[in-house]
């Protein structure tokens, strides 16, 4: 244990400015997102609209995102990527604010598909930016740390989400859609608040002209050819997963009220439990790493989840049922930073943008097909036998695309 701590301590003080200035935008516009996504599907439901346009609005963001994340990546790659993280968090910042204030279907689905193209710009950026700023032997590590913040910022804002809306509501006596409005502006100006640590990244970059970086995207498919066959295989395996994600994960607070009966708050509270589960898990994922390697200690991960997320399928015991989320997020997405570090460390500086553009738009086009197939499943058969149904649809996506990425990349070196 002294030795892990250590090994921490040893990076966190290797970090550079950049880096950590982008620690604190991730924090806080998290903290904004975990708000937002806590409390959004309840918000829909406020407005009287049913649970189809829940997985439309699902659908079109990720859609929007699959659509952007692709061309972001490229922009990202030529204009640097403090710039076009900053163009994606003020123009989200300002869409999330508007989901907040708007309630006809037409403007809910325009807005949510801004926030898809524009949640891709940091996307798309996040990723090569700390990989830019950081040696090969600390990616893992930093990754890691990154996504851990993420995970316990989601926390913070589940958990404000949920308290929040309820305190609204029933210590302050405004109505069940006031509340959540309030929330969901609150979710917004975290958000904003993410601004202001990026002005003081300061990324140097070396220039390319128009016309250099217009002939080595021509010439991407003859010069990159390994970078490019990387970046595909990735990309199926994104694929499958994000086929099953995007069954369940945009959803579990409306199982957990739906089978459960249970408050906002409680909600907020399981949901958040889960990402700070899934945040120490991130910390621990480098010690799997160095015992089994990148690619063996990703397929054991994901694979050792899926009997939790069958337990969480068929169970009609609250406590089983948060157990089995608990175990199941936290070891499904803790192979998350070690995917990305093996994709950074396997394509050229120049292709990185592309690399995890591409990666990401697969996985949010999973989202955007499956999201109303998701939601009318649970019309059709209920709150038992309709989420049952769809987690083990994921639960089955999962072992595909678990057995794929072990027999595709274990002889990578």
């Amino acid at each position: 244990m002294t030795q892990f701590i250590g090994d921490w301590k040893n990076q966190l003080k290797g970090y550079n400015q950049n880096v950590r200035m982008f620690l604190w935008v991730s924090v806080l516009g998290n903290i904004g997102m975990g708000i937002f996504m806590i409390i959004y599907n309840y918000y829909i439901r406020e407005l009287g609209y049913d649970d189809q346009v829940n997985g439309k609005v699902i659908a079109m963001q990720a859609t929007a995102s699959a659509i952007a994340l692709l061309p972001a990546g490229l922009l990202s790659d030529k204009f640097g990527r403090k710039k076009i993280i900053f163009i994606g968090a003020l123009i989200t910042a300002l869409t999330l604010t508007s989901r907040s204030l708007l309630v006809p279907e037409s403007t809910l689905l325009l807005t949510a598909f801004l926030t898809g193209v524009f949640m891709s710009f940091i996307q798309v950026s996040s990723i090569p930016l700390l990989a830019e700023n950081s040696t090969e032997k600390e990616r893992v590590h930093l990754f890691s740390f990154n996504f851990a913040l993420i995970m316990v910022a989601n926390v913070i804002g589940n958990v404000l989400g949920g308290s929040l809306s309820d305190a609204f509501q029933y210590l302050f006596g405004v109505s069940a859609l006031t509340s959540i409005r309030i929330t969901l502006l609150i979710g917004s100006a975290f958000f904003f608040a993410s601004l202001f640590p990026l002005f003081k990244i300061n990324e140097n970059r070396k220039l390319k002209t128009e016309k250099t970086a217009s002939v080595s995207f021509k010439k991407l498919f003859t010069t990159h050819k390994a970078g490019v066959k990387i970046i595909l295989l990735f990309a199926v395996a994104q694929l499958i997963i994000g086929f099953g994600s995007g069954l369940v994960i945009p959803y579990l607070n409306l199982y957990f009220t739906d089978r459960f009966e249970i408050s906002k708050s409680l909600v907020g509270i399981i949901v958040s439990l889960g990402q700070a589960m899934t945040a120490v898990a991130f910390m621990i994922g480098p010690l799997v790493v160095k015992k089994f390697g990148e690619v063996r200690a990703v397929v054991i991960l994901q694979l050792t989840s899926l009997p939790f997320l069958l337990l969480t399928a068929y169970t009609e015991n609250l406590w089983l049922a948060v157990l089995g989320f608990l175990f199941r997020q936290a070891l499904m997405n803790a192979g998350n930073p070690i995917q990305m570090s093996l994709m950074m460390k396997s394509v050229d500086d120049s292709m990185k943008g592309l690399a995890n553009s591409v990666g990401q738009m697969v996985f949010q086009l999973g989202w955007a097909v499956m999201g109303p197939v998701s939601m009318t499943i649970v019309m059709m058969y209920g709150s038992y036998y309709g989420y049952a149904i769809v987690f083990s649809i994921t639960g089955c996506l999962y072992l595909i695309g678990s057995v794929y990425f072990y027999l595709v990349f274990r002889k990578i070196k």
